[in-house]
């Protein structure tokens, strides 16, 4: 099977308290920059980082405690093939 490659856009949302242990994540992180973590994450703002980390979280499925959940974060999603 050949490698695709598709660029995809996800519109999502997500609440205070999510953010929250998002940032303290990322603020643990810090701490530690010699973590696998850090790889291609080079010159990104705090806040790009936060936002990133709650997309991969819900994505994942971490915020998935109960079936579907992950539908009611993603609010829309775009995908093109030609990157």
């Amino acid at each position: 099977m050949d490698t695709q490659r598709v660029k995809t856009c996800f519109t999502i949302t997500f609440t205070d308290e999510q953010y929250n242990r998002a940032k303290g994540y990322i603020d643990d992180m810090k701490r530690h920059r010699n973590r696998i973590f850090w790889q291609g994450k080079e010159g990104k703002s705090d806040d790009e980082l936060i936002i990133e980390q709650i997309a991969h979280r819900i994505l994942s499925g971490f915020y998935n405690n109960e079936p579907y959940v992950a539908g009611k974060h993603i609010m829309r999603m775009d995908s093109s093939k030609s990157v």
